[in-house]
């Protein structure tokens, strides 16, 4: 007899519900996250029986457990669960067991579940940012200080000559503290960061997407690298309209009668895809070209990109807004830039 599983897995335990191809519920238990404690109860299902759960903290070990005992994984997309979300009587028993019905049905929202390799490399390029990230703060904190004594800086902080004349700055003793400390911190982020890039520089050489990603406005190795991690299997996406609705890109439309109303970018899917995509949008832009009118007297402000380093600057933005008069999409050059963009994902070109 086919059997179907629902689980509402939180960060400590679980609850697991098990109904046949009837809809009648089987078993509805409460275990702790543990392999042991789950192994006895889903290893006396049979090979291929499929397993439903959310998008949970940390649900990367539980698809491992499934597949070493012959299951069939799936991961649903917890915001587009109307029937959970909606439900007058909600806890864990009834959760559980509306995940093993919808997926009886064949009703249940799924989300893509990336293989390990692709999850490693995504944890890999994040790590790298969080570190980046964290390396920005040290330094915002040391320019605050700064600040705070009226310090004006030199044009160049960071480099060598700028370190040596921060290290024999006259400061009071906290203020000296503190921008040793920084300093401290962000010596010793350098060498994981390194390390890091050379990593992730291995791994995007031999990709063709990654080369082909490059060609783009904007883009170089660390963004296409992140591209081709968030994304996965660009196959997944029938066309780039749906590529850009997943990354949350698209805007949101209301349509009632003959009123369309067009709203903002819905901003669903990857966190990072669009973070990347800002980024490389605002690298590869002119100033001038874009905002002419914002400063005449001064000249634009340097763009230089960080992922490509000393290559030539685009024209124009990587991506316009869809709905700006004028823009790229009444000139049919957003959909364009769409369609490039996954091609150079699937085809490597």
């Amino acid at each position: 007899m086919s059997m179907y599983v629902g689980m509402d897995v939180h960060r400590k335990r679980s609850q697991i519900a098990i109904i046949d191809a009837a809809g009648d519920q089987q078993r509805n238990r409460n275990v702790p996250n543990d392999p042991a404690e789950l192994t006895p109860i889903l290893a006396t299902l049979a090979a291929g029986t499929p397993v439903a759960f959310e998008a949970a903290y940390g649900w990367g070990w539980l698809v491992e457990l499934l597949e070493e005992l012959g299951l069939e994984p799936h991961l649903v997309h917890p915001s587009r669960c109307k029937a959970i979300a909606s439900a007058r009587l909600k806890n864990d028993k009834v959760d559980a067991r509306t995940l093993a019905q919808l997926l009886r049905a064949d009703l249940l929202p799924e989300a893509w579940i990336a293989p390990q390799p692709v999850r490693d490399l995504r944890a890999l390029l994040r790590h790298r940012a969080s570190l980046v990230r964290l390396s920005t703060t040290l330094k915002n904190r040391a320019h605050a200080v700064l600040a705070d004594r009226g310090i004006r800086e030199r044009p160049s902080l960071w480099t060598v000559p700028g370190r040596a004349w921060l290290a024999t700055l006259d400061l009071p003793g906290t203020q000296r503290a503190i921008v040793d400390d920084c300093c401290t911190l962000l010596d010793a982020l350098t060498a994981p960061i390194a390390r890091l890039e050379g990593e992730i520089g291995k791994l995007a050489k031999p990709d063709p997407r990654v080369a082909a990603l490059m060609a783009l406005p904007g883009i170089g190795q660390l963004t296409a690298m992140t591209l081709v991690a968030e994304i996965g299997d660009i196959s997944r996406f029938p066309s780039a309209r749906k590529l850009c609705a997943w990354a949350g890109l698209t805007p949101a439309v209301r349509n009632s009668d003959r009123k369309v109303r067009h709203g903002h970018i819905t901003k669903q899917g990857s966190v990072w895809v669009r973070w990347i995509l800002q980024e490389a949008a605002q690298r590869g832009q002119d100033p001038a070209a874009v905002r002419p009118h914002l400063r005449p007297d001064r000249p634009p402000p340097r763009q230089a990109d960080r992922h490509r380093r000393n290559r030539p600057q685009a024209a124009g933005p990587l991506l316009s807004h869809p709905h700006r008069a004028g823009g790229a999409h009444h000139r049919g050059g957003h959909h364009r830039a769409r369609s490039h963009f996954r091609m150079s994902l699937q085809y490597g070109r």
